[in-house]
């Protein structure tokens, strides 16, 4: 049996390393969802969190089709080692 989801929302993830050494990390996609953090881990886990509770918002509002029931983060490649 195969599963139905009648929406998916796919939210792309950027990240990147400041001069100072925090790492930011950004969902390009949702406005103002963005974190730093000292590490690249701890900054996907900020912003996956930061993420689901916009989310979560826009769907009590009415933004967001209540429907969605599945949210993929779509994090960046990471580059090989040179």
């Amino acid at each position: 049996m195969s599963e139905c989801y009648p929406e998916m929302v796919k939210l792309r993830v950027e990240i990147e390393r400041e001069e100072d050494g925090r790492w930011l990390a950004e969902v390009v996609d949702l406005p103002g969802v963005l974190v730093y953090q000292s590490d690249p881990e701890s900054a996907i886990r900020a912003v996956r969190a930061l993420a689901l509770r916009v989310l979560a918002d826009k769907v009590e509002h009415g933004e967001l089709d209540a429907q969605a029931n599945r949210v993929e983060l779509l994090l960046p490649q990471p580059s090989p080692a040179a």
